[in-house]
């Protein structure tokens, strides 16, 4: 679970700068403070370079072998030619493509409706903001159990509901579905949609939260000055609040986009990419080639040629990281920006209908059904605005954000609501589905069970043991790197912050290959310690990133009085800047150690020992084929989701303040 931070390129001042015939002809050639740089960047850049660079290199190497026996043979890339002809990838980068476009689409929409719901409000906004973060909050593993025993044909809750509804029958009605009860997960035709709507779920409150930050830094009078030239609510939108949200939406997606594009945890915890390979993604590909069939070349090629594509969206990031920070100007304006829009969106739409045109009529159904319904509460609203006066309108529309929000609450707390109560009843009652929505009585039978039946206390204190470890790496690195990019004048300073970023938003599909197999050669794998190593890959770039833009952010005068007062750079560092930037402390520490706490392809790959099993992989083990012991996991789910929630709903104004600092800037 990764998470924006869009901060803008770091402003490198200089303390009461010396003239040019004061500094030394290394300081000239190599910047002012190149040395302090190079000791505050050292431990980020052994740590960067060692676990995510030479990995990367040593992919390439991998990718270029095939394994015999023991041994690796240099095959030259058959490798990649073998992938031309190979069924099971194009499957995978098919469906890749499929689910990040449809997830992308449906996040964009919901989040912003969402985001305009809450915009609207006076009161309560800041309490709603936090119930809709609970998705994007839950790890992952309790996200992927709760929608799967939701939507589970037979004893699932969303098929008793709907049936009950009758929503389900019009469903088979309508030809949505093949047949009624619909076995959303086993059914071919369902299981994609049904793994994209559950990435939705978890990924709207991150959408919503953005657009939030981004309709909170519109000017008011752009509204005002609209209204008086008497344009309408769509008229306003379409040309006031869609300008004004165009950057925070295309960081946002481009971010979202990579992260989507590479999931292989929901995926493998809600179907293992079945049924057959209708929903595997090319990263569940590279797994399956790379550890289970021990042919890492093979495995490594498959995530390598989907490099380009991410390398595309990362350079796309970087620009707009750029433009962000008012370093280039944008490249394309008015008309040209207009007509490059209308291309892409036209391609993707191609390629969306011949990928999967099944698909494809769902959605459209599903979005025309809500353009709609839109319109035609908008239409209300101007119609009873113009025949019973403003006080009508409002009434009118305040009931309408009311419904629309309930209808939102219950969409987003349905499934945490369900582990809630689930965790509660007796095993009795969980497996005769008696009182769905309700224990009766209520009992812990479920938590004793969980610590008699599995080494449970086992595998939470390894998760808090390896969070709190790679947590303390990131703030440690992360503090004296980002001061250096954010402060400290010296050469390449752009350079190394374009790399962090780029580490970044790596994916973990592209390293886990050359990080199992440094594992196997040290012997390192089935240890905790394989799990501390590694997890500075995803927690250490982002800390560096955000903290810089936090360093940034305070005034410089104050340092400068502190040197002006005989303290030294490192003194003022630790005397004035530490103290001031904890609220960017406190954002990395919560983020690297949820992040941590919830990383699941790391730790299903590199430990097998139930001994060492993390939280995320033990509860996946919990599940042997059919058998499901759903109580025992969703008392397992509530005790893992916890402490996150709690975190988070007290760091919340660290979390937003994080997440949209620099997003809303462009």
């Amino acid at each position: 679970m990764r998470s924006l931070r869009t901060a803008p390129a770091p402003v490198v001042k200089a303390t009461s700068p010396p003239g040019p015939g004061s500094l030394t002809p290394v300081q000239r050639r190599l910047g002012r403070d190149w040395r302090l740089a190079a000791l505050f960047l050292t431990p980020t850049a052994v740590l960067v370079g060692v676990l995510v660079l030479v990995p990367i290199a040593q992919s390439f190497i991998t990718s270029t072998t095939e394994r015999h026996g023991p041994d690796s043979v240099f095959v030259g890339l058959d490798n990649y030619l073998s992938l031309a002809g190979d069924q099971q990838f194009r499957t995978g980068v098919v469906n890749s493509f499929v689910f990040t476009a449809y997830a992308e689409i449906f996040k964009v929409l919901l989040g912003l409706a969402a985001a305009l719901l809450l915009h609207r409000l006076r009161r309560g906004r800041a309490l709603l903001t936090g119930l809709l973060l609970v998705p994007w909050v839950v790890p992952t593993v309790v996200t992927a159990f709760s929608w799967r025993s939701l939507l589970d044909p037979i004893f699932g809750s969303v098929n008793t509901l709907l049936t009950s509804s009758g929503i389900g029958p019009l469903l088979a009605t309508l030809h949505l579905v093949d047949s009624w009860p619909a076995g959303w997960l086993s059914d071919p035709a369902l299981a994609m949609p049904s793994v994209i709507l559950v990435n939705v779920w978890k990924g709207v409150p991150f959408f919503t939260v953005c657009f939030l930050a981004g309709l909170k830094a519109i000017p008011a009078e752009h509204y005002e000055a609209a209204t008086i030239d008497g344009a309408t609510a769509w008229q306003r939108f379409r040309h006031v609040t869609l300008p004004g949200l165009r950057h925070v939406i295309t960081v946002t997606v481009t971010l979202s986009s990579i992260w989507t594009f590479n999931n292989f945890d929901l995926i493998w915890l809600l179907t293992q990419g079945g049924p057959g390979d209708v929903t595997a993604p090319y990263v569940l590909v590279a797994y399956s080639k790379a550890i289970l069939q021990l042919q890492y070349g093979a495995g490594a090629a498959v995530t390598l040629v989907m490099l380009p594509i991410i390398a595309g969206l990362v350079f796309v990031l970087v620009r707009l990281l750029r433009q962000d920070s008012g370093n280039r100007p944008p490249r394309w304006t008015g008309p040209a920006r207009t007509a490059v829009g209308w291309a892409v969106t036209a391609a993707v739409t191609g390629l969306l209908f011949w990928a999967s045109p099944e698909i494809f009529w769902k959605a459209t159904v599903i979005l025309g059904t809500a353009l709609l319904i839109a319109v035609a509460v908008a239409r209300i609203v101007s119609v009873l605005g113009a025949r019973g006066g403003r006080r009508a309108s409002a009434v009118v529309s305040r009931v309408g954000t009311a419904i629309a929000l309930a209808g939102l609450l219950a969409f987003v707390l349905g499934p945490v609501y369900w582990i809630a109560v689930t965790a509660f009843k007796s095993e009795n009652q969980v497996v005769m589905r008696d009182n769905d929505l309700w224990p009766t009585p209520w009992t812990l039978e479920q938590f004793g069970a969980l610590f008699t039946n599995q080494p449970f206390g086992r595998w939470y204190l390894n998760t808090l043991m390896v969070s709190a470890a790679s947590t303390t790496v990131a703030l440690l690195c992360a503090a004296l790197g980002g001061y250096a990019l954010a402060r400290l004048r010296f050469r390449g300073a752009q350079g190394f912050t374009v790399t962090v970023l780029l580490t970044y938003v790596m994916p973990g599909a592209l390293l886990f290959i050359p990080l199992y197999q440094l594992l196997i050669e040290t012997r390192l794998t089935d240890s905790l310690w394989s799990l501390v190593l590694t997890y500075p890959t995803f927690t250490l770039p982002f800390a560096t990133w955000l903290l810089t833009g936090y360093f940034a952010s305070i005034p410089v005068d104050l340092e400068e009085a502190a040197l002006v007062d005989g303290s030294t750079r490192v003194q003022a560092f630790r005397r004035v800047v530490l103290p001031l930037a904890k609220p960017g402390l406190l954002a990395v520490a919560l983020f690297t150690l949820t992040n941590a706490w919830n990383e699941f392809l790391f730790a299903f790959v590199f430990i097998t020992k139930d001994e060492y099993k993390t939280l995320p992989v033990g509860m996946q083990s919990m599940i042997a084929g059919d058998v499901v012991p759903q109580g025992q996991l969703a008392a397992a789910s509530l005790l893992v989701s916890i402490p996150v929630v709690v975190m988070y709903a007290f760091g919340q104004r660290f979390l937003t303040e994080g997440l949209t600092a620099g997003a809303v800037k462009g």
